[in-house]
């Protein structure tokens, strides 16, 4: 402390007592609403992931985004290859408050997740026309058109269809999905 100037300090005897300033948390619920990244690509063959999350809402204005992180050990990831929906996992419980100015704070999540969409393949055993000539007319020509198979995966075919007499009839055939080539990460519709 400092005597104002027009005050002598041998007219007073000064005891200073030292009070006590204190800040209580708030103890108000702040709710924190939060978004889990959403994405993904139809199936490549190759792992997919998405990450990260955005804070929609906080109740409180004097809380921010710096008050709270993920626990440890949580990840706001998602991951796959094959064509799915893999869901980031993400739960209120997996954040938690690290600011010790608020004491009571609810975290409201929408989780997230990575989609990886199927291909689309379309099949198309070609057509063929010619005179009659008393032999069998065939084609085992199979086409893939759309999205395709991923590079390294794809179909055998077997073509059955046969026309011998005049008139038409359905090129028929069979396919057979190759060893490495998953059904589920392919719609696949033959022509």
């Amino acid at each position: 402390y400092k005597l104002n100037e027009n005050t002598k300090a041998e007219n007073y005897n000064i005891t200073p007592v030292k009070g006590e300033l204190e800040v209580t948390p708030v103890t108000e619920e702040v709710v924190v609403k939060i978004k889990g990244h959403t994405g993904g690509e139809k199936y490549t063959g190759n792992k997919q992931t998405v990450s990260g999350y955005d804070v929609v809402s906080i109740s409180n204005s004097l809380y921010v985004k710096e008050n709270f992180k993920l626990k440890d050990g949580v990840k706001a990831e998602a991951e796959g290859t094959d064509a799915d929906t893999y869901e980031m996992g993400l739960t209120g419980a997996s954040f938690e408050n690290v600011s010790k100015n608020f004491s009571n704070v609810r975290f409201e999540v929408t989780d997230g997740s990575l989609t990886i969409g199927k291909r689309e393949v379309t099949l198309t055993s070609a057509n063929a026309s010619r005179p009659y000539t008393g032999k069998a007319l065939t084609n085992d020509q199979v086409t893939e058109s759309g999205d395709g198979f991923v590079e390294g995966e794809g179909a055998t075919y077997k073509v059955t269809g046969s026309q011998t007499d005049v008139g038409t009839s359905d090129n028929e055939f069979t396919y057979k999905l190759n060893e490495n080539t998953k059904a589920e990460n392919y719609n696949i519709t033959p022509v």
